[in-house]
């Protein structure tokens, strides 16, 4: 007669990825997994021997997407029940595709010549589509990359498969801001964003991304369109025998100032006036068409948020603030921080003395 079958389910309590991890095992790529094939013509039956062999082999029917498998375990493990028990566990809470992906598992283990098997069953809460859409990234500049592609096609999710990473959602957040401030174009308002990570902590993780934007894709589509259009020709406007003198033309073409306008490169050429970012996007956008190097500074002003510009020029990098009266200005870094102005140095060309 065969041994009692006994069906582990996880609860809902144990898949929240906030919970403390009682686990300290490492685990990297399963590909190929500790865990072996019974037989070659059969990738849904492992045969395994240790714990690690039943976590890896866990994961390994998770990446395929594989709603059911079986584990053959041919240890002398004195209770394979509490071996399942906590390697579902692991996975769930502390694998990123099986935090992000799965809902739960369970399964059910009957004794067999010699060994044990457990038919295991995985239900998902992500679907296929949404698996196969992760993106693996590593580093700052890979993650604004992929953010920068997402924002400009206005899309509302993005989901990552990132290494080495230990920050925090505030991280992310000023990541997000950097890719919008990066495409004037397309930055034609700010997204909210909604981040989750899975899991909480740890080196290894999928972050999830959902972006809500303040306008249809449709709108946001069209303005960029007639954006784009008159970008173009007042561009073709500006010419001069050096660079200043285009930067000039086109820093006066680059739309009014007010303080109290909107925060969009659109709102600037094609509203009734912008506030600093508003501006800094606009004149971003009119050097790009001039094929002028220039960026957009999100700093601070006499400690207020403050938008400016670092252009490119034949003296070397210099700040332009168009939202100061007079004839346009260049500084250089000194120049700018003893007028009241504070900036993250290391996402800025450095604007020094003339060589």
């Amino acid at each position: 007669m065969k041994g009692t079958i006994l069906s582990g389910v996880l609860a809902a309590s144990l898949l929240l990825t906030g919970c403390a991890s009682m686990l300290t095992r490492e685990y990297g790529s399963v590909e190929p997994h500790s865990a072996t094939l019974v037989s070659e013509g059969d990738a849904n039956t492992l045969r395994a021997e240790s714990y690690q062999d039943v976590v890896n082999g866990l994961i390994y029917f998770i990446n395929r997407g594989a709603e059911s498998g079986s584990i053959r375990f041919d240890g002398e493990e004195p209770d394979v029940r509490a071996l399942l028990d906590e390697a579902c566990l692991e996975v769930v809470q502390e694998d990123p595709l099986g935090a992000y992906a799965v809902e739960y598992i369970k399964y059910n283990v009957a004794p067999i010549v010699g060994s044990y098997e457990a038919d295991i069953q995985i239900t998902y809460r992500r679907s296929r589509e949404q698996v196969a859409a992760i993106t693996d990234a590593t580093g700052a500049s890979a993650i604004r990359s992929e953010l920068s592609e997402a924002l400009a096609a206005f899309s509302p999710e993005v989901v990552l498969r990132i290494s080495y990473f230990e920050e925090d959602e505030a991280y992310l957040r000023q990541l997000v801001r950097e890719a919008y401030l990066s495409d004037p174009a397309s930055a034609l308002g700010m997204p909210e964003a909604e981040i989750a990570m899975y899991p909480e902590s740890g080196p290894r993780r999928i972050v999830e991304i959902l972006l809500t934007y303040p306008k249809s894709r449709e709108t946001l589509e069209s303005q960029r369109n007639s954006l784009r259009r008159e970008a173009e020709r007042l561009a073709e406007e500006c010419a001069g025998a050096s660079v200043r003198e285009r930067l000039a033309c086109l820093a006066g073409l680059a739309g009014a100032y007010d303080p109290a306008g909107g925060s969009t490169a659109y709102d600037a050429l094609l509203g009734s006036g912008a506030d600093s970012q508003g501006l800094a996007l606009s004149f971003a956008l009119l050097c790009a068409q001039a094929e002028l190097n220039c960026v957009v500074v999100d700093g601070q002003l006499n400690g207020t948020a403050h938008q400016w510009n670092v252009v490119e020029t034949d003296g070397g990098w210099r700040h332009v603030d168009l939202t100061q009266e007079g004839d346009l200005r260049f500084w250089t870094d000194g120049e700018l921080t003893g007028a009241g102005y504070s900036w993250r140095s290391d996402l800025v060309p450095q604007c020094g003395e003339a060589a």
